[in-house]
């Protein structure tokens, strides 16, 4: 099977979508011209036009507005936000209108729009571009929420992202864009709200998702060399979660890790671990453990970065807890 990296698994779902369905159209800053800041759409203007491939102002507020009302009649924009904490801007028109909207018109309009872009930290970028917000957008009723964290996901999941009739929260990562990995020739689809378990254990289990992924990996590949099976799921969206296979996992298991970028508070690992502790209590042997960044804005200093981020040491003395080590 070929490799390819995740920047071009986006590519070839958007412009497969767009070959497909006239309908759909890509909108952002300087993703004609410029082919995209990180180069997701390289080509794109060349095969599809500008009336398809449109570069906007630096005004989110105003160009969510326009997808937003796009859809409403009909089309089925994809929005690109250079980066999700540009998306503040335009928090107004993603919750109070393309959210909200099918259900206060009575089911009369449907907002069939993806907003995508990368989330959460990418070096060395500071506090007012280093932010997970995930768990905000998972908060709010009438959105989806997918957080890919491969190549092969990305391209699966935002086909079906695309075709869904409601407004979808597709977030990604710089840090993952020049990531490579497998994806099929053949078109194909991926179900939102399905997780995966991407390795299989019997002494502990390990959920994440998005680049946090890279770290539960690491970890369950140190564990394995210490005598302890690790069974690790990547959520794949968090809105809605796959609690199903999490608590299937914890059956068999009996102890739970949650890995998350995000800050601790209100964050989906606080929201996995309420539903794990009220739906299988009893299968627990010991209490859910979660990681996450420390509460505190990330600073700009690499060596701040590193102590504050989730990291395989943390997650491994997380397992250490739960395993009673």
């Amino acid at each position: 099977m070929r490799v390819i990296q995740f920047r071009e698994a986006l590519r070839e779902a958007m412009s497969e979508e767009m070959r497909r369905d006239e309908k759909v159209f890509l909108m952002g800053e300087e993703v004609a011209e410029y082919n995209g800041a990180y180069k997701v759409s390289q080509g794109m203007l060349d095969e599809f036009g500008a009336e398809r491939v449109i570069d906007t102002p630096i005004a989110e507020l105003g160009f969510a507005g326009i997808g937003v009302g796009a859809a409403m009649n009909g089309l089925r924009p994809l929005i690109e936000f250079m980066t999700f904490n540009f998306s503040l801007v335009a928090i107004d028109q993603v919750i109070n209108s393309a959210a909200k909207m099918m259900s206060m018109s009575g089911g009369q309009f449907q907002v069939p729009i993806v907003f995508r872009g990368p989330t959460g930290n990418a070096g060395m970028l500071s506090s007012q571009h280093s932010q997970n917000f995930e768990n905000w957008y998972a908060n709010t009723p009438g959105l989806k929420v997918v957080v890919p964290s491969n190549p092969y996901d990305a391209k699966g999941l935002l086909k079906s992202s695309i075709r869904d009739n409601d407004p979808v929260i597709f977030m990604e990562s710089e840090l993952m864009y020049s990531d490579k990995g497998e994806v099929p020739e053949g078109e194909y689809l991926l179900p939102i709200g399905q997780a995966n378990i991407t390795r299989e254990g019997s002494d502990v289990t390990l959920v994440s998702f998005g680049k946090m992924m890279k770290v539960v990996t690491e970890a369950a590949e140190e564990l394995a060399k210490n005598g302890v099976n690790a069974e690790v799921i990547d959520l794949r969206s968090v809105r809605p979660i796959d609690y199903t296979t999490i608590i299937e996992s914890v059956k068999k298991t009996n102890r739970l890790v949650v890995v998350e970028e995000a800050w601790p508070l209100a964050s989906i690992s606080t929201d996995i671990a309420f539903n794990i502790q009220k739906d299988a209590f009893d299968y627990l042997d010991a209490p859910v453990k979660r990681v996450n960044s420390y509460d505190l804005p990330l600073p700009y200093a690499p060596t701040l970065i590193d102590a504050i981020l989730p990291n395989v040491k943390r997650t491994l003395e997380a397992v250490d807890s739960v395993m009673y080590r």
